[in-house]
């Protein structure tokens, strides 16, 4: 489920004309990969590696946060992009959250700054003011 939800997204946002980076299809899966007989640590290291690189030269990261807590690899790939200045957003769609409030972990909305939409729609708008200079 996550992955077809997780290549629809991608796909409004290549129909926009966004250049995508979308790791289980641009990166692999290590699973795939390991069910065709590589070998694990090498498969590791690549996948890995292209993740980085892609948060390096991103202009704007986005990151799917359903779920009561987001994927660990987001995390990490929105604590890089956060910490090298690059724009955020998440893109919920469900309400389940970590706590009772229904609010997200701290540290994830903060490297969102307030940049969490609940539709494609909103997702495109949201991306299409950060990625307009300012006139």
């Amino acid at each position: 489920m996550e992955r077809t939800r997780n290549a629809q997204v991608a796909s409004a946002l290549e129909a926009e004309g966004f250049v995508v980076y979308l790791p289980q299809r641009d990166a692999g899966v290590s699973y795939d990969a390991f069910q065709r007989g590589e070998d694990k640590k090498a498969v590791r290291t690549s996948i890995f590696s292209k993740d980085v690189q892609a948060v390096a030269d991103c202009d704007i990261l986005v990151c799917l946060l359903d779920g009561r807590v987001p994927d660990e690899g987001t995390c990490i790939e929105l604590g890089m992009a956060f910490a090298l200045r690059k724009p955020c957003v998440g893109y919920k769609t469900d309400r389940r959250a970590m706590d009772d409030q229904g609010d997200n972990n701290i540290m994830v909305d903060g490297c969102l700054s307030g940049r969490i939409v609940r539709s494609v729609m909103e997702l495109l708008a949201v991306l299409h003011d950060v990625a307009s200079p300012p006139e």
